[in-house]
Parts: C-alpha cells; structure tokens; sequence
C-alpha cells in the first residue's frame, strides 16, 4: 500500500528524522518501504510491503504507530486525531440493528445523517486521494476510503431510502442473488455473510457493497456502517466469489474490533463537512460479548523481564534490554503493562493486535522495536553434545544406496488434490490406508489434500522432465505422507523411486511401443532389491493386492521377511494419458517407516585362504519351469564348507529350436571349492562335484557332453 509522509507527520508533528532516514527505520523494524517517491502534495510517497499479519500498520496511523515506538514520541489518541465528536440531535430513534450470525459479526455500528447534498469531494480528502492515486467517486464514498486509508477500518455508506425496515446480518439464503457495485450479480451460498434488510440483501458484508444501496447523487439520507466480521468467513466468501477488495484484504487478516465506533465517528463527521446534512438519532454499536471475549476482551499474559533478557541476550551497544526498555516499547505498540511481582508483568493487549497470543510474541516485538541491527553476534549457549536420530543410519544408507545406482534425490509438493489422494490412497499406499488429510483452507483445488503418498508426486516430476525433452530420467523423494483426519494426523516417512527411459539405449518407438520396456521394470526391481539388501531380513516378490494407478499385469510387491514393504510398476494407461506421456514410467513407493524400524545388515568379513580355489563348470539344459532360486537354493542348502560361490555364466535359448529343445534353456554354471586350512585334495573334489551332477540331474536338468 502506499503512505504519505505529510499524512503521517501530521500524526507526529515532532518526528526527529528526515523522509528518507524514517523510511530505513522502518524497514528495519519490520514496516518496510519498499520505493519512495515525491508526492504531489509535499513529503514523499511510500511503498509499503506490510506483512499479512501486520494488519495493524496497514493505514496512516498504525504507521505512525511504529514510528512513535521507535523514536519515543508521544502519540495522541485515534480518537483525538479522527474527531470523535458529531453533533447529534435529541429527534430520532436509534436505527434498528438485529445480528442473526452472531458467530461471523462480533461488532455492528450504524448511524444515519438525513438532508445530505451529494457531490465531489474537496479539501484534505481531494488532496492526499491525488498524491495516493486513489480515484474519487463521490464525497461520501470517498469518504469511507479516507476512512481505512486513515485507521485501517474499513467502512460502508447505504443510501437509507433503499433499506426496508432495519439491518439484519444473517447468512446468505442459498441461491440468493446479489449484484454488486461492480455491476456483477453473484449467487450466493449459505456460508456467505450478508449485510441485509427485512427484505433483501444489501451487500456481500466484508467484501462488496450491493448496487440497489448504494450512494448516488439523488442520495438525500445516508446510513453510515462499520462492522467486525470474523476473518475466516470473509476471506473464504473472497475466493468463492473471486473477489479481493480494500476491505476482504483487511477483515479477512483480523481487523480491530474496537476500532468500529470511532470509524463511524470518523465517517459521520467527515460526510456531514462534506455534504452537509443533519445527523438523527444515537450511534448504534451492537456487541456480540462472546466475539468480544476472543478479541478486545482477550486476557493478559504474563511476561517475565528475564525471559526477554534470555532469549534476546547481549546488545552491540551494551545498553542492554532493561526493564524500562521493555515497558516503554510495549506501552508504545498499545500494551498496557500491569507488574504483578519484581520485573514481571501481566500485559493487556491491545486490540488490533490479533497476532500477538504468547510471550514470545511480546518478546519480539520488544526486538523489532528496538532493532535486531543492535544486539551483538552472539552464538547461543548450548550444553551438551549432538546427538544422532534413531534412523539417521538407515535415512544415509537409503540416499547413499539410490545415488550410487543413478537415482537423483528430488523433492514434490506435500499437497495433491482429492482426486489424485483417492487414486494414489488406494489400498494405503504408504500412508496405511486411513485415509487422506483435507485442508481446511486450501491453496487450490489441486492442493486441496495432504499427500497419502509420494507416487502422484513424483509422476508429476517424471512428466516435467518428459515435457522438457529430458528422455531418461532417475529419481527418489525421501519425504512424509500423511493419513488419518484433521482432527488428528498421523505422519510417517515414505520413499518413492521414479524411472523412465533406457538405461542402456535411447528411447525408440516402434508401433507405439517402447523396446526396453521389460529392462526398465526390471531395473526398477534390482534397484528396489539393492535396496532392501541393506537392511537385515530375507526379501522375496509377489504379485498380490497391487494397486489401480500400475497397468494390469505390469507391477509386482517387494517382501520384507514376508511382510510388503513396496509396490512398484509401470504408470497405467490412464495416468500416463493425465500427464501427456508417450513412454512407460515405473513407480516404486517403499515404506521408509519400516525400513527406519529395521536393523541394517553388517558386513561380515573373513580372512582371504592362503590355498588354490578350484573351479568346476557344469553344462545342463533345463526346462524353462526350473528357476534359478530352485538350482542355487538347492546347492547352497547342504551349506558345504569348501563351497564359496555358485553362479551362472552363460545362458543359451534357441528360438528355433534346433540346439536346444523349444521350451528349454541351456546353463553354464561355474562353482568354486576353497578350503582356508589345506590344498582340497583331488577324492573330495570328484566327490563334490558328483553329488553337484546328483542334484542338478534331481531338478529335471540334462548333462550336456
């Protein structure tokens, strides 16, 4: 937003500094000034960047505000500044009110001014709307904006003949139909708030005023409004009807409930010097006690100097923070300090400082005020030693495994939208199957869940690598998964591999079809089983309870001392058609949970033997039903103390048959016989390798000559 520094020095007519020097002030205590610039009217125009928090300072005089704190200057009251006396005269009834959503209006003011004369605005309001760029309409609305310009409270202006009978603050009728000054007519919802009367609603409370009420130049009777309304309800009405005004950008940040009555006060006497007019009957302030107690009323907290001294510690001009010091910053930010023992304080707050709740809040603003370019550097005390998490092994072993097979570590958005939570949630994912986390105030649709899973996460990035010519690509995200209800969420750690593209060739369509299909699923299944052979427990695969998002036939689980620990498969036709990809990508997600709970296998080393090893090929030809798990397993299961290793060296299949008999293949396999005590004498080896031809024979296997 952008501030005028005449406007504010006639806040603080003693400001100490120039233009320039209070705009680096500010900006060090946290009212940054992003630009300056001559004004039309004298001074120079700010561009402000005040945080969402900051709602506050988001006018002339919570700016002025800040600058009082920093230099120590006596600022007068708002009310003092905005004219607080309207003459009022004893004819007329007070303006019926009625609050119906007493939950989402803690605060209605209303006062009407009959016989005004409506035309442009002059004077103060003409000359800062110029030097502000702010387009003038007519002096009673432009009146209501040199309003929140001025305090930060945003204010409306109802032509009174339009209103039937009082003002009724209900929610929306479903359906109902609104047009707005914009000239767009909204439907509204049920958990839209109105500002209405017996009849009809007059405006989209907090965001909009309606067309049918609004001030015109025939406008001979004004009912002046200000208002509280709950942040949450005004910032979702806002988005719903995609619209972002003055004032949602203010209510919907926490605006100040006292401020209300003095606003109207402000707007009053200023509508009345501009187009004169009679002022009837007394101001109407309905209160909501409840909404009051959560605001205004909220109660003290307790701050100790200590605590202040602790945790800001040594300052670069060995002043120090000192008790004086702390009353005199808070006092000034509109704290209200009660001492209740010897240097600590129950402190009221003040009321349009909804984002202060805790006494770390009261201690940073104590620092901001007083300049964090002011406390020396300093290391913070720490006793102890570093100590490592339970997991942190595992975690490095799991980052050092997937880097050194090719995996890039990359990082996906911890939200996903409902349709994809549904999709990739399915049969639990990582997540355990309880279920996807909604948000309460979602970002967007697409980012409306936390994610179940990392799979949708990282089909994403494999898509953003495609789209970007990027043919072959390798990843992992080591992150959280979310499961369970808002009320309760449960977080546990997730793994996810993503891989597309041949590892060993460029990518070739031939029909529509990927040649390296098979090798980039089986890739996927090695990386997975290097993986796992880190950790202690026997792994196995099956092909049971997989879920939708892998194509039919094209996925399979990894078994961790039989209990699944991962799925991984090819993306289905379906996602892959989402995301506008043409190759196969393969998705794992392993449960890193488990893996964190799971011993790491230790290396086990023995003595290299001092004698000859022996080799010994053995030539078979198997049918194809025969694996090698039943040819290794049965070797190694008579556990031979002289066997050291047992490995295929050639595998042969003859597509047409004649060599080797279709549906057979032939084997070279190669053992190693090794003693650490002796030379392995010639009987024993014949012995060996006898019971080897036995055994192999037992299978189904044919000896080749």
């Amino acid at each position: 937003m952008n501030i005028l520094t005449k406007w504010l020095r006639s806040y603080l007519p003693e400001l100490p500094v120039d233009d320039r020097q209070l705009a680096e002030d500010l900006t060090l205590r946290g009212i940054a000034v992003e630009g300056e610039f001559d004004a039309a009217c004298g001074g120079r125009l700010y561009e402000m960047d005040i945080t969402t928090n900051r709602v506050d300072a988001m006018n002339h005089y919570g700016v002025a505000r800040e600058a009082a704190a920093i230099y120590d200057l006596a600022l007068a009251p708002l009310a003092e500044h905005l004219g607080a006396a309207v003459a009022e005269t004893k004819r007329g009834e007070a303006f019926p009110v009625r609050i119906e959503a007493k939950d989402l209006c803690g605060r209605f003011t209303a006062r009407v001014i009959r016989g005004v004369t409506v035309g442009q605005s002059t004077g103060q309001i003409a000359e800062y709307f110029a030097a502000l760029g702010q387009k003038p309409i007519s002096a009673p609305v432009d009146v209501t904006n040199f309003g929140w310009l001025a305090m930060g409270q945003p204010t409306h202006v109802f032509d009174l003949d339009t209103i039937v009978g009082g003002i009724v603050v209900r929610r929306a009728h479903a359906g109902e139909k609104l047009q707005l000054l914009d000239g767009t007519e909204r439907t509204l919802v049920a958990e839209d708030l109105v500002v209405a009367d017996e009849v009809q609603a007059l405006a989209l409370a907090g965001v909009m005023g309606g067309w049918e009420s609004r001030v015109t130049e025939a406008t001979k009777n004004i009912l002046v409004e200000a208002a509280w309304f709950d942040p949450a309800a005004i910032r979702a009405s806002s988005r719903r009807h995609g619209l972002h005004t003055d004032a949602s950008h203010r209510f919907e940040r926490g605006a100040d409930f006292d401020a209300a009555p003095l606003a109207n006060h402000l707007v009053t006497r200023m509508v009345v010097e501009q187009s004169g007019g009679e002022v009837v009957g007394p101001l109407v302030d309905v209160v909501i006690p409840e909404i009051a107690a959560k605001t205004a009323e909220r109660a003290a907290i307790s701050l100790k100097v200590s605590e202040v001294q602790r945790h800001l510690g040594t300052t670069a001009d060995g002043e120090g923070i000192s008790e004086a010091v702390v009353a005199q910053y808070l006092g000034a930010l509109g704290c209200v300090l009660t001492q209740t023992a010897a240097g600590e304080y129950a402190v009221k707050l003040p009321s349009w400082r909804l984002d202060l709740e805790r006494e770390i809040d009261l201690i940073e603003e104590v620092a901001r005020v007083y300049g964090y370019n002011r406390f020396a550097d300093t290391l913070p005390s720490f006793a102890g030693a570093v100590r490592e998490l339970p997991h942190a092994q595992q975690e490095a072993a799991i980052r050092e495994t997937l880097r050194a097979l090719g995996f890039t570590e990359a990082i996906s958005s911890t939200f996903t939208s409902a349709e994809e939570a549904a999709t990739f949630g399915e049969a639990g994912g990582e997540a355990g199957g309880e279920g996807a986390v909604a948000i309460g105030n979602p970002l967007s649709a697409e980012a409306g869940m936390l994610r179940p899973s990392l799979a949708p996460g990282m089909a994403t990035m494999l898509a953003h690598n495609l789209h970007r010519d990027v043919r072959s690509v390798r990843l992992f995200e080591l992150g959280t998964v979310f499961a369970g209800s808002t009320a309760k969420v449960n977080e546990k750690a997730g793994l996810a591999l993503g891989a597309t593209g041949s590892a060993v060739a460029t990518a070739v369509y031939r029909s529509g079809l990927y040649e390296d299909r098979d090798a980039l699923f089986y890739e996927t299944k090695g990386a997975i089983e290097a993986l796992l052979a880190k950790f202690d427990g026997a792994v196995s695969f099956d092909t049971g309870s997989l879920p939708v998002w892998l194509a039919a036939g094209r996925g399979a689980r990894a078994l961790l001392e039989g209990k699944p620990v991962a799925v991984f498969g090819e993306l289905s036709a379906a996602e892959l058609q989402a995301r506008k990809l043409r190759q196969p990508c393969v998705i794992a997600t392993i449960d890193a949970q488990t893996l964190f709970q799971t011993a790491l296998r230790q290396p086990a080393s023995r003595e290299l033997s001092r004698f000859q090893a022996v080799e010994r090929d053995f030539s078979f030809v198997f049918p194809d039903a025969v694996t090698w798990a039943s040819i290794d397993g049965t070797l190694r299961g008579r556990r031979l103390g002289e066997l050291r290793s047992v490995r295929p060296v050639e595998i042969f299949r003859d597509p047409k048959g004649k060599a080797i008999a279709a549906g057979s293949y032939s084997l070279l396999l190669r053992v190693v016989f090794q003693s650490n005590e002796r030379t392995l004498a010639e009987e024993e080896i014949t012995g060996w390798t006898e019971w080897i031809v036995a055994q192999l024979k037992g299978l189904g296997g044919t000896q080749r000559a």
